[in-house]
């Protein structure tokens, strides 16, 4: 009788709406009509045809920039689809000639997509091993080069920009201990970057051009997300074709029948209403998909004291755990259906849950169009620009100017009194731990124990990311979204330090400044922040932190 209700109450719910069929959900009451009038309103405004035609007016006045200039995402994977037969023919190639891993560098929308990728394909038989180095810490730098033979490793340098202070500083490490063999080097970036100049220099095996009207965080099914996937031997094409059928379907000027439109709606309207904490229930074999998503959503819809906070990765808890801040989004697979009943809970407890169903692997191309296309119809509801990060380079000056200081600043470890402090708020704050230390399964095991504590505790959304990899993510929103975080930053300090070639810094230090500058600007702008240094084992000194609190 109650699955009877909620099946009744859900299709009343998507006629007041207009949600299309192809997404499930569940709405509380109080919230519908606005999300129906904002659904009418993009048909009347005529907003998925203007982002198909790039109307750059959607977002701002006419000729603003990172707007027109930053729509090649719409159409990136109809060129690629012409170039997969190549992409796959090199990964063999490679496979063929003894290389057997591949190490990316990389930072934020250069690294995200590959990692999803990875987790979710896994190797294919005539594939490369991949690992993914998006750390400045001496001790990450270490584990990826003792868990690869250098003479069959291809190094995989990739940067919008071309002059990301971390990717280069790992290429001088590597290039140096591989002797300089650039054939052993591929370079993915922007026309005329210095990257790009580079890798015609020292002779790299290719230099992949991209499509200079793509931003970093929406370059996902581009050549910075499809090399790395072709060379680990994932399904392209398929992902590729996916991706196709999502921007047809997100092309369609009829909300009902668009679950890309109506989802942006929804979301944006939500936050409008205070539930501005979306939180991702992915089931497996995808369920890497918030790495990703997270940059998407944070960087694009966090500035001007607006926003969405994505809360990827934390554990579902009990229904009474959340506060009125929440909405969910589960992207369900029918062949691992993990969450159904938690999720069930949470909407019976009055809590919005959206659900988008999931085919696995292959299907991540048309799961992240719909991600891309709703993110930029909700910047269209906040009224702000999804395509520019205003607040993202006042920690990269803050790294420059700590980095140029003879001595680091004087920051306090916070003591056992400052730290409940932190911790003693609850909804609409939101608590972010980041840590500076080499990635490791054992580490995330702990910070998502530690997570479920807080939440259940305080009912506060929580996050996590690695340092630097975050500021490449959700930095953005940290200072430029509204100021409702909390933070907590968790140092470590390699016992051995590593040397970038030609450079007066090291890793280390390089981490540290980093490090530094984050909480300094956080604190600039009126947010509590706190340190903690983790000696030792990370792992054990985490734990011991989190038996004392």
């Amino acid at each position: 009788m109650e699955k009877l209700l909620a099946g009744i109450e859900s299709k009343r719910e998507a006629i007041v709406t207009g949600r299309p069929q192809t997404i499930d959900s569940r709405i509380p009451d109080r919230y519908q009509a606005a999300i129906a009038a904002r659904v009418a309103r993009a048909g009347r405004e005529d907003v998925a045809r203007r982002i198909f035609t790039k109307d750059d007016t959607l977002w701002g006045p006419a000729g603003q920039a990172e707007v027109k200039d930053r729509l090649g995402w719409l159409d990136i994977h109809d060129k690629l689809l012409e170039e997969a037969d190549d992409l796959v023919a090199f990964a063999q190639g490679l496979h063929a000639e003894g290389l057997r891993h591949a190490v990316l560098l990389g930072m934020g929308g250069s690294s995200l997509a590959p990692e999803v990728f990875k987790h979710a394909f896994g190797t294919a038989e005539d594939g490369l091993i991949l690992l993914v180095l998006d750390s400045t810490d001496a001790d990450a730098v270490r584990d990826v080069e003792a868990e690869v033979d250098l003479e069959r490793t291809l190094f995989i340098v990739s940067s919008k920009s071309g002059g990301t202070i971390e990717t280069l500083s790992a290429f001088k490490h590597f290039w140096e201990a591989t002797g300089g063999d650039g054939s052993r080097f591929i370079a993915i970036t922007d026309p005329g970057t210095s990257l790009q100049d580079l890798g015609r220099e020292k002779g790299f095996r290719r230099v992949f051009t991209n499509d200079p009207e793509i931003g970093g965080r929406y370059s996902a099914l581009s050549y910075f997300g499809i090399v790395p996937a072709a060379l680990l031997g994932a399904d392209v094409r398929a992902v590729l074709e996916g991706a196709q059928v999502a921007a047809r379907t997100c092309s369609n000027p009829d909300a009902a029948q668009n679950p890309g439109l109506w989802l942006g709606c929804a979301l944006g309207e939500l936050s409008l209403q205070g539930r501005d904490k979306l939180t991702f229930v992915v089931d497996p074999p995808i369920s890497a998909f918030g790495l990703w998503v997270e940059q998407l959503v944070a960087e694009s819809l966090g500035k001007h004291g607006k926003g969405l906070l994505p809360v990827a990765d934390e554990p579902v808890g009990a229904a009474e755990a959340y506060g009125p801040d929440r909405v969910f989004l589960h992207l369900r697979s029918a062949a691992h259906a993990d969450h159904d009943a938690a999720v069930g809970r949470l909407a019976g407890a009055g809590q919005p849950v959206l659900t988008l169903a999931q085919h696995g692997a292959s299907d991540l191309g048309r799961i992240m169009v719909f991600a891309e296309f709703a993110t930029a119809v909700s910047g269209w509801v906040l009224g702000i620009n999804p395509f520019d990060q205003p607040n993202v380079q006042s920690a990269k000056d803050k790294t420059k100017e700590v980095l140029g200081q003879a001595t680091p600043p004087a920051i306090d470890e916070a003591d056992l009194a400052a730290l409940r402090a932190l911790l003693g708020a609850g909804p609409p704050s939101y608590l972010a731990i980041q840590g500076y230390l080499p990635p490791s399964e054992e580490f995330d095991g702990e910070v998502a124990d530690l997570r479920s504590l807080i939440r259940d505790r305080s009912r506060m959304a929580t996050t996590f990311g690695y340092g630097p990899r975050y500021l490449h993510s959700t930095g953005q929103l940290h200072k430029g979204g509204p100021p409702e975080g909390r933070f907590l930053q968790l140092l470590h300090e390699a016992d051995d330090d590593v040397t970038v070639p030609g450079e007066s810094y090291t890793f280390e230090t390089l981490k540290r400044a980093q490090a530094d500058g984050d909480l300094l600007v956080l604190r600039d702008h009126g947010l509590p922040a706190e340190r903690i240094v983790l000696r030792g084992d990370p792992v054990a000194a985490l734990r011991t932190i989190k038996e004392q609190l």
